[in-house]
């Protein structure tokens, strides 16, 4: 889902962006609501050393999947701590989505006033969809990505516990890596992408 070719440098930003947003979003929505533990940890930051996972980027480059250092959360320090879940969950594909649409904003300026040049093109172009793709990928519901996330705290209590102790959950990153190979999960994602970013397009469309 995020191969690199020729172009890899260009993508490189996108991706780091990517990456950054989406875990400080968790920190910062957590710290919101009460729970300090990731400015504690040294997440509240836009810093991407602090967010990356040495491993997850290797795997990014070579097996086509990765994954950030996931920002500690505790709980108990939300008043619900169900809907404080979900809204620490949901702020990391939002802000994929937000940076998305502000990228599109600047390419689409850039294509009206050509007054960028190439490398900057490429560099929005896929900061657009890297930031698109991640939003739905985390939205997935397997353990850990953020949609199992969201998918647990909606469930009632004996489906949550069921839900949490399934096989999904135990061999979610078998799981994972299989729906990557077999490239099923981008049967999924590169449609509901593609839509995305024609919404996108239409929105910048009408005010610009």
């Amino acid at each position: 889902m995020f191969g690199f070719g020729p172009d890899m440098i260009y993508a490189i930003p996108g991706l780091l962006i990517a990456l950054t947003v989406h875990e400080y979003a968790h920190a910062k929505v957590a710290d919101n609501l009460g729970d300090f533990t990731p400015r504690m940890n040294g997440r509240l930051t836009l810093n991407p050393v602090a967010h990356i996972d040495p491993i997850g980027l290797i795997m990014l480059f070579f097996a086509q999947i990765g994954w950030a250092k996931p920002v500690p959360i505790n709980l108990n320090n939300f008043d619900d701590w169900r809907k404080g879940e979900m809204q620490v969950s949901l702020a990391g594909p939002l802000a994929n989505l937000i940076t998305a649409f502000v990228a599109s904003i600047f390419f689409a300026l850039c294509f009206k006033y050509s007054f960028a040049p190439h490398w900057l093109i490429m560099v929005l172009q896929l900061m657009i969809i890297y930031n698109v793709n991640f939003a739905i990928f985390n939205l997935v519901p397997i353990p850990p990505l953020d949609g199992s996330k969201i998918l647990s705290s909606l469930l009632p209590g004996r489906l949550a516990y069921k839900y949490q102790s399934s096989v999904i959950n135990r061999y979610s990153f078998f799981i994972l890596i299989a729906l990557v190979f077999t490239g099923i999960l981008g049967f999924i994602i590169h449609p509901i992408s593609n839509f995305i970013i024609s919404i996108l397009n239409l929105i910048i469309s009408i005010i610009i």
